[in-house]
Formats: C-alpha cells, structure tokens, sequence
C-alpha cells in the first residue's frame, strides 16, 4: 500500500465522497507527461511566434523587393528616355549646323570652320544610342556611352555658338553694306542726261558728266537713296542747292540744282527719306536733279545703283 496514493474529492453540497487510487509510479509518470506536455506546448508557442515574425519580415521583405524593382523599372525607363533625348538633341544640332550653312549659302558668306568641326577636331557625329538593346546586354556600357556622347554634344554645342555668332555678326555687316548702298531712283522723273562724255550745252564742248539728270517739274521730291549721314548741305557754286550724304564703306551721293534742302548737316536719313525738292539753282538749263555716286571719292554710274 506504501507505493499507492489515494485522492478523496469532497463536495460541499452533500453529494457522495469518491475516491481514487493510483500508484507512485503512476503519479509520477503523469506528473512528468504533464510537464513535457507544458513544455511541448511551450515549444510550440515559441515555433509559432517565431512563425509569426518570419512571415511578417517575409512581407516587408516582398515589399521592400518589388518597391526596389519598382525603382530599377523606373530608372530603366529614366535611362531609355535620356538616351532617345541625347539622340533627339543630336538631331536638332546637325539640323541647326545644315540651317546654317544654307543660310551661308543664301547670303553668299564664307563657309564657317565651326560647321566643318561640330564635334571636335577631326571628330564624327557619335551613332544613336539603342537604349533598348545595350540596356540588355550592358547597362554600364550604355551609361559610359551616354556620359561620352554628352561630353561630345558640349563641345558640339560650342562650336555651333561660335559659328552662329561669326554668322551674325557676318549678316549684321551685310545688312549695314546693304542698307547703305544706293539702290532707288532720288526722284520721279526722266533721264536727261546719262552719266560721261558729253557735249556741254553751255560751252558747246566734250566734257565728263560724273552723275545723271534726272527732270522733273519744280518742287518733285527728292529722296535718299540708301541710309547715310548727311555731310553737306547748302549752295555749292555751279550745282546750286547740294546735299551730300555719306553713307559709309567709301559710297557718297550728291543731290544738286536743288530748290530747297529738307536736311541739315549731320542728320541721319534712311533710304526713301525726302531730302529735298527739285529746283533749277546753280548753272542749269531747266528744273532737274544732278544725281552723282561716288566710290571712294571717284565718281561712277548712278545707273547701276537703281534697282526700281
């Protein structure tokens, strides 16, 4: 009996007394079931929780994972839309450097050494970028690339600004000769007398007639023929009433036998400006405009500088 372990349960509400019996050996064998037991179960909730932590890093794992292929599929695209703008910038600087030279063409001008030079000395337009393909094959020799076909579109971009602006500065100076380089009738009217030799009706003699005659009735405007600064105004011995204006590179006109001036000396006039009107002042024979050019002091055809 030593080695049995009676258990009385007692109850307070008067029902019957029961008994149970079990052996030491039994006891202990239970007590030490019950013990693994809690300490399986204990295993177990500690397996579960540490389930439950890798499942969670799991899903910031995934998340962290497809927000950073996010990021490479967002930076591809980054890659491929900065590829297919250098191509694009290449594009319109070759078409800038071709507008150029036409308008070289156009404007009878030198042939710029920019325009030879575009991507360096003895440098070549660099090939388009395949963004598609290289990003394939080599991402990092795609990006060297890029990086080389920028440095070479600077130095393109340079030497198109050195060209435009030797090209402007070429057209300024065009249009300044071009502005000031008679070209209109100075009046209405017809020619009576052609610029050279020619009798006098004065002296009845050859003698050089350095202009051309043109006439008109009293009071017909006279008009400037190319922009200028007038440099005389007033009577002038045997051409009566002149205006001279100087139009710069050597080109002056003369306006003589004038009936009144309109301008004074050191006023600027533009071409088509009224100067004067026409008058029959100095040695004249009838209401006319004496209308000289001369370049570089020497006297030339009027006629050649009318274009209307």
């Amino acid at each position: 009996m030593r080695n049995q372990v009676t258990f009385i349960l007692l109850s307070g509400n008067g029902a019957k007394i029961r008994q149970f019996s079990s052996t030491r050996r039994a006891l202990g064998l239970g007590l030490a079931l019950i013990v693994v037991s809690l300490g399986a179960l204990g295993f177990l909730a500690r397996d579960y929780q540490r389930l439950r932590e890798d499942v969670s890093r799991n899903v910031v794992l995934e998340q962290s994972v497809a927000k950073r292929d996010h990021q490479i599929s967002f930076q591809h695209e980054q890659i491929e839309s900065f590829a297919q703008e250098i191509n694009l910038l290449k594009e319109r600087l070759l078409a800038l450097n071709e507008f150029e030279r036409q308008i070289r063409v156009i404007a009878n001008l030198e042939h710029s050494a920019d325009q030879e030079n575009l991507f360096g000395i003895g440098g070549s337009m660099p090939e388009d970028l395949d963004p598609g393909s290289q990003m394939k094959r080599d991402q990092v020799n795609l990006l060297r690339d890029m990086h080389e076909q920028v440095e070479q579109l600077e130095i393109a971009a340079v030497q198109e600004e050195k060209g435009m602006g030797k090209l402007m500065e070429a057209l300024k100076k065009q249009r300044n000769l071009l502005a000031c380089t008679p070209s209109i009738r100075p009046s209405k009217g017809w020619i009576s007398s052609q610029f050279g030799y020619r009798t006098s009706p004065f002296t009845g003699r050859r003698e050089f007639h350095s202009g051309i005659d043109i006439a008109n009735s009293h009071g017909t405007s006279i008009l400037a023929t190319a922009d200028g600064v007038v440099s005389f105004s007033g009577p002038k011995h045997l051409l009566g009433n002149l205006v001279v204006i100087d139009h710069g590179h050597g080109v002056v006109t003369r306006y003589g036998h004038l009936q009144e001036t309109l301008v004074k000396r050191g006023a600027k006039v533009k071409r088509g400006a009224s100067i004067a009107k026409m008058g029959n002042t100095g040695r004249s024979t009838g209401p006319h405009v004496h209308y000289e050019v001369r370049l570089n002091g020497l006297p030339v055809d009027p006629v050649k500088y009318i274009l209307n």
